[in-house]
């Protein structure tokens, strides 16, 4: 309180002179403000349509891996079939070779002659 009314009105004066950019400097943090808010949704847009493409890139690629894993699917059943044939036919034919020779003991059994064992068979039929 020992300051004069002259010296605290030049203070106050001082204090006014530092406040009088202060609405300068606050519209520039707003100007600054407004352009940094324009910037980011232009940036988001991007963003946004760079997902869209990579999301329809990846579907393309998705699409195109399941083409090919169907193909290969496809192929694999294929042949799949074809050895389950290939075996069935063996197995028809190994039972076929049974059946005969079942039934050539049976007509042997039936004459009344001993069946000849299968080791002289083979002999026989390697001759």
């Amino acid at each position: 309180m020992d300051v004069s009314l002259e010296r605290r009105i030049e203070i106050l004066e001082e204090n006014m002179e530092q406040l009088r950019d202060v609405p300068a400097r606050l519209s520039a943090v707003e100007s600054q403000i407004v352009q940094l808010r324009g910037e980011m949704q232009t940036g988001f847009s991007a963003l946004r349509d760079e997902m869209r493409a990579g999301d329809e890139s990846l579907r393309v690629e998705m699409r195109t891996c399941e083409e090919s894993l169907r193909s290969e699917m496809r192929t694999l059943n294929d042949e799949t079939r074809r050895e389950m044939v290939r075996l069935n036919d063996e197995t028809k034919a190994q039972m076929r070779v049974l059946h005969e020779e079942v039934i050539s003991r049976l007509v042997l059994l039936q004459e009344g002659r001993p069946a000849p064992s299968r080791k002289s068979q083979r002999r026989r039929k390697a001759r």
